[in-house]
């Protein structure tokens, strides 16, 4: 055990982690050694990046380009009243290091763009927390050309789901080729969201990002996790590899250059 740096304190914070033998000292050396990116630090990010820094990943990238504001305490549980007008990467940041000072925080306050998607590349895994489509499929082609897992999780009024993008495995747009019409899918600021729900939906997301960086148990790989808050019920429902995806089929594009990650965020056929 000595060989592997667990100082006696961290033998402490992670004793319940250590005495599992799914886990055991190496497992958490491995956390401790690894890096997880969460794609938006609101609703979902919140219990993502306060679960991967409680269980000791070690370096966590944020990248959020919004600041707090009060609307958004009643589920985004790591900021608070008095962080109102910061950005939320600080805010996150500052949690983070009154959690657990083993984790380095990376804050990037800004959008994640096409023109700084090479961010991604410069972890282990990506935890996919944003609310949008054109962040959704960029995380999905960026990751999958990078071979990089990706948990991605949504949200919307009761409801949410989750599943796990593997490089081995389908991917995003297998599932969904192309994004809704604008207009047509309304955000929470227009419907509302149970405030426990990102909570609950966040938490199987940093779940499933553990297992990937322990390389533990079965993550959601062609399975999308569907949750309903109000009927108290999960369903998982299997998907398969799309031969004519763009992204991962037979015939995959080889770069992002030329995708407009706007509206459907579709890919042309050459």
């Amino acid at each position: 055990m000595s060989g592997l740096s667990l100082d006696a304190t961290q033998l402490d914070r992670y004793s319940r982690h250590i005495i599992m033998d799914e886990v055991g000292p190496e497992g958490q050396k491995r956390l401790l050694d690894s890096s997880a990116l969460v794609v938006g630090a609101g609703g979902l990010g919140a219990p993502v990046i306060q679960y991967l820094a409680a269980a000791g990943v070690g370096r966590i990238g944020i990248i959020d380009d919004d600041v707090v504001e009060r609307s958004n305490l009643q589920r985004q549980v790591i900021h608070g009243d008095g962080d109102v007008g910061r950005p939320k990467v600080e805010s996150a940041r500052d949690f983070v290091a009154t959690l657990n000072p083993d984790v380095d925080v990376d804050a990037y306050e800004t959008r994640l763009d096409r023109d700084s998607a090479d961010v991604l590349e410069d972890y282990d895994v990506v935890v996919d927390a944003s609310d949008n489509f054109p962040t959704r499929y960029l995380v999905n082609d960026s990751c999958r050309l990078a071979g990089i897992p990706v948990s991605h999780g949504a949200i919307y009024k009761f409801e949410g789901q989750v599943t796990t993008l593997r490089p081995d495995g389908p991917c995003y747009r297998c599932l969904f080729r192309e994004a809704p019409e604008p207009g047509t899918v309304p955000d929470c600021a227009t419907t509302g969201v149970l405030g426990v729900l990102p909570g609950t939906v966040g938490c199987i997301q940093a779940t499933e990002a553990v297992k990937l960086l322990l390389g533990a148990g079965e993550p959601l790989v062609g399975r999308m996790l569907f949750y309903d808050a109000m009927d108290m019920s999960f369903e998982t429902v299997p998907y398969a590899k799309d031969p004519d995806c763009p992204v991962c089929g037979d015939d995959p594009i080889d770069s992002i250059d030329d995708i407009e990650y706007v509206d459907g965020c579709a890919i042309g056929a050459d």
